[in-house]
């Protein structure tokens, strides 16, 4: 790699997949459970009873009655990013839901939305389908500039920068299914030549329209079981399916000074075309996939040989898994112990083919399970394909789940994408560094403060009822509050329904939150809402002498790192400028020779130091 370019940490994930899944937590747990989340297509979709024939020549018709799909895809808040309902009946649901996981994903990594305004951020965007356009042009006499700039796809990055005022390069890229890989790879120059400061990168993938399914279901490029078996003699084509996923990029010194959470980081990138290295347009070239990925791993600086797992493209195609498995065996297989294959997977096999979201779909699997050293099953293998040279590869596909292998260096791990028309994409990711050795996890020495928010009532339930189970699934109790409670206030934005407990540890927390839950209220808890006319500044207002008493300030040194820190700043001043220290005095009984609080010129110092420590504590709360 560039000894100039540093890796790129990956700090948050937003994603919406078949099968319910709306967080990392959950996606992992689908992939963990072996879950096969393919279903019928919805009714709201298209008629698949009107279509739906089992020979794939016949004209206008679909080879299968299943796809992956998501749910309450015409639910939208339009009100909580400023859009007219006007406007918002014609943003084709792909854009909602771009705003919607970019949200998710930037409180994800810690940011706060209102904070970025103006900054340099990126915005990279996979999209290829505008069947919501094609619905809404139907219409003649309805059609306005709402239409083009809510329908095109060329809006889907501009309106996410719009809507977050983001300043730096924002582009929708279209190269069919290797759409949303081939932003990561963007994202990551644009960062490592300081275009951007931070990016957002992903893409999107809805089926509102027949089209693209008859015409792949006529070209036979889709499976009429609705199954994509990778690597499997049974391979028969791909099933479609809908998926959004975003990530939060940054130069990983940037993240760490941030004190930002890395999920992974991206070592290197490549992307190339297959050319004319094929007799079709549509058809994978082995020859070109291999110089793609000797170019990935020559850009991060990695040994292939000390790759452990690749989430391939894996769509379960009889011409794309033979030329693909071969390719990576080819690479992989440099300078590599024989008794170490390369293990490969496909998401695709339990959440069908997203399409333009495909890339960053298998892409935040494969950081998933390098955050859980683990490698999830890949679904539907059967009987190896015969057309593929298994025992010449030094490639195996994982069919159970199985722990990470443990070895010398850094896990290490790649991604492959390609699209239909020859561009390929492979992303180069490394384990995140280790953190500085956590601090012992003690919740019963104070309390802590846990504020959540939330734009209506409704959504600040949602929010309780994810927290709740999200303590639920947390069953070692070990949750640091430190954090928790710094998360809530200072990494999220603060809405106009209000929700704030006062918990000593993962259980009083919990109890508070189904107590809330429940329509009860119980001391620690506070409901409220702000007034969108409330606009006031925070000014904090002290009094004078008269307001000490006995013990001041002694729970607050002894728990609150921030608090003691500032006590100590004034200690450093006060100490040249006295004959007596302020910490001793704080700590000093009454009764004691050393204790000096009764004399005035003793008191106001230390009452105006106490006075600046809770300050700043107030202030690192977020207030």
């Amino acid at each position: 790699m560039d000894s100039k370019r540093e890796p790129i940490a990956i700090t948050g994930i937003g994603c919406r997949f078949p099968g319910g899944i709306n967080s990392t937590e959950s996606f992992w747990q689908l992939l963990r459970d072996e879950v096969d989340a393919i279903s019928e297509i919805p009714s709201d979709r298209f008629d698949v009873e009107a279509l739906y024939d089992t020979k794939s020549q016949t004209p206008g018709k679909i080879v299968t009655r299943e796809g992956g799909f998501l749910d309450n895809i015409d639910q939208f808040d339009a009100g909580f990013f400023g859009i007219s309902p006007r406007e918002a009946n014609f943003v084709d649901p792909q854009q909602r839901l771009l705003l919607e996981v970019a949200w998710e994903a930037l409180e994800n990594s810690g940011q706060v939305p209102g904070e970025l305004l103006g900054s340099q951020t990126g915005v990279f965007v996979g999209m290829w389908t505008n069947d919501y356009e094609d619905r809404m042009y139907k219409s003649i006499n309805d059609i306005d500039l709402y239409i083009t700039t809510g329908g095109g796809r060329y809006s889907a990055s501009g309106r996410l920068s719009y809507a977050f005022d983001f300043r730096g390069p924002s582009l929708t890229v279209d190269t069919a299914c290797s759409s949303s890989l081939v932003t990561v790879h963007l994202a990551c120059h644009s960062l490592w030549s300081g275009e951007s400061t931070m990016a957002v990168a992903g893409g999107v993938n809805l089926i509102l329209e027949p089209h693209i399914t008859i015409g792949y279901s006529r070209s036979r490029m889709l499976s009429p079981d609705a199954r994509c078996k990778f690597g499997d003699a049974r391979a028969n084509g791909y099933v479609r399916s809908e998926g959004v996923g975003l990530i939060v990029l940054k130069p990983l010194s940037q993240a760490v000074a941030d004190g930002d959470p890395i999920y992974a980081l991206i070592r290197g990138s490549a992307v190339n075309n297959d050319g004319r290295s094929s007799e079709l347009l549509v058809a994978p070239g082995i020859d070109t996939q291999v110089a793609m990925l000797r170019e990935a791993y020559r850009s991060a600086g990695v040994n292939p040989g000390d790759v452990t797992y690749v989430e391939a493209h894996g769509t379960g195609t009889g011409v794309g898994d033979p030329v693909e498995i071969q390719s990576l065996g080819i690479v992989l297989g440099e300078d590599r112990p024989a008794d170490q294959p390369c293990i490969l997977g496909s998401v695709k096999t339990n959440i069908g083919h997203t399409e333009a979201a495909s890339g960053i779909a298998g892409l935040i699997k494969a950081v998933l399970a390098l955050k859980n050293r683990a490698i999830p099953a890949s679904l539907h293998l059967q009987t190896p394909n015969p057309k593929i040279p298994w025992d010449e590869l030094p490639v195996q596909i994982q069919t159970s789940w199985r722990d990470w292998p443990e070895g010398d260096g850094p896990a290490i791990a790649g991604v492959n994408s390609f699209g239909v028309t020859g561009t390929n994409a492979h992303i180069v990711l490394q384990e995140a560094p280790q953190p500085n050795e956590a601090k012992a996890v003690d919740n019963n020495k104070k309390v802590n403060l846990i504020p959540l928010s939330a734009h209506t009532s409704e959504a600040l339930n949602e929010m309780a009822q994810r927290f709740a189970s999200f303590l639920a699934g947390n069953n070692d109790g070990a949750l640091a509050m430190d954090d928790f409670g710094y998360a809530t206030a200072v990494s999220r934005t603060h809405h106009p329904h209000r929700l704030t407990l006062v918990a000593h540890d993962q259980q009083d927390l919990s109890e508070h939150l189904q107590a809330f839950l429940n329509g009860e209220m119980r001391p620690g808890m506070a409901v409220g809402q702000k007034s969108a006319s409330q606009q006031h500044k925070v000014v904090f207002v002290f009094s004078g002498q008269g307001s000490h008493w006995l013990g001041m300030g002694r729970q607050l040194l002894a728990e609150e790192p921030v608090f003691r820190d500032a006590m100590e700043r004034c200690e450093e001043t006060l100490r040249p400028l006295t004959n007596w220290s302020l910490l001793e005095q704080l700590a000093a009984a009454p009764d004691s020779l050393a204790y000096r609080l009764n004399e005035t010129n003793v008191m106001q110092p230390t009452l105006v130091s106490i006075e600046i420590a809770l300050a700043a504590l107030w202030q690192s709360y977020g207030i």
